[in-house]
């Protein structure tokens, strides 16, 4: 397999070290913000992992802010309308969005109408944790890597079918990357969500799909699914054994759901750094990345610098994948 590269941000292996110091980011007085609750809007529904992180930091968040963080979800538009709220909001630092990584990358490439960008139009304020896909196969495959897999598929042109989440979702997208690079052929079978997608791997109605790590181990532990390797830059705290797609012939791939915190842009640096260094303090006290990590995540926490980085880097990399497969958000 030829070795490849990719667009990848030279921070994001730090932005994966989850035993990394807090930093201390902020510069001057914060004319003594916060004076009143702090809002924050969520992209999608309550219940969901955007959700469940946001419900970790909450507590302790508002403890070291010395206001509440009141939530408000506004789910639709696959985020676009949490995004659209915040970016117009006033930038006093009274209203954030729970950034999750499609809301921030992703969405501006495949709606055409997006009214708002996420490069220009908010201030980064941290990542706040990060979670691998894994490469998975139905048991009837005859590949137990990811170099027989690709071998498979380069012999059988279009034989393998692979499931998503549904057209434009994370795990199309993996998929589309993943294609792209092996320079391979599988045919696209798109569900209405990732619980669907599994099913249909694991009934052998398709082949291989893209899934959560923390969801799809107790198949892989009972032999029901095959894992061939997952797709950050370093291996799953979840699953050790299993190789990354860095690791197995695809230098720099990396792919993951991540969550951040961003405000409306032409905030004062002031309260971004205020907003910055209470988080990544948060983020590091040891009750909250357990927590964190039950559910399925990796607590990161970066500068605004560095999250700026990542959200550029990962939308160029993602408008290309889209643009390249034609792909159209329904």
């Amino acid at each position: 397999m030829r070795r490849v590269r990719f667009a990848v941000s030279a921070v994001a292996a730090a932005v994966i070290n989850t035993t990394a110091p807090a930093q201390t980011y902020s510069t001057g007085p914060e004319h003594g913000y916060p004076t009143k609750p702090i809002r924050l809007v969520h992209p999608f529904p309550p219940g969901g992992g955007t959700d469940a992180m946001a419900r970790i930091l909450q507590p302790k968040l508002s403890e070291a802010l010395g206001q509440p963080l009141v939530m408000d979800h506004r789910p639709g538009a696959a985020g676009s309308i949490a995004g659209e709220i915040v970016a117009k909001s006033t930038p006093d630092g009274y209203t954030l969005l729970m950034g999750f990584s499609t809301v921030m990358t992703t969405n501006k490439s495949l709606y055409s109408k997006l009214a708002f960008d996420p490069v220009k139009d908010f201030a980064p304020i941290t990542h706040l944790a990060t979670s691998q896909y894994i490469l998975l196969v139905h048991p009837s495959v005859p590949a137990n890597s990811v170099s027989e897999l690709v071998a498979l598929a380069k012999a059988k042109p279009g034989a393998l079918n692979y499931a998503s989440a549904g057209i434009g979702s994370p795990l199309h997208l993996a998929a589309e990357l993943f294609k792209s690079h092996a320079r391979i052929s599988m045919v696209h079978v798109a569900y209405k969500g990732g619980g669907p997608a599994a099913t249909a791997v694991l009934a052998g109605e398709t082949q291989v799909v893209f899934g959560s790590v923390a969801a799809s181990l107790q198949h892989v532990k009972t032999g029901r699914l095959k894992a061939l390797a997952v797709t950050g830059l370093k291996r799953s705290y979840l699953a050790p054994e299993l190789p990354t797609l860095d690791e197995s012939g695809f230098p720099g791939f990396n792919v993951t759901a991540w969550h951040s915190f961003v405000a409306p842009a032409g905030t004062p640096r002031e309260i971004v750094g205020r907003l910055h260094d209470d988080s990544v303090r948060v983020l590091h006290l040891p009750e909250i990345v357990k927590l964190i990590n039950n559910i399925g995540y990796e607590p990161t926490g970066t500068t605004p610098e560095q999250l700026a980085d990542i959200i550029r880097n990962e939308s160029a990399v993602w408008a290309k994948v889209i643009r390249d497969a034609n792909i159209r958000a329904e």
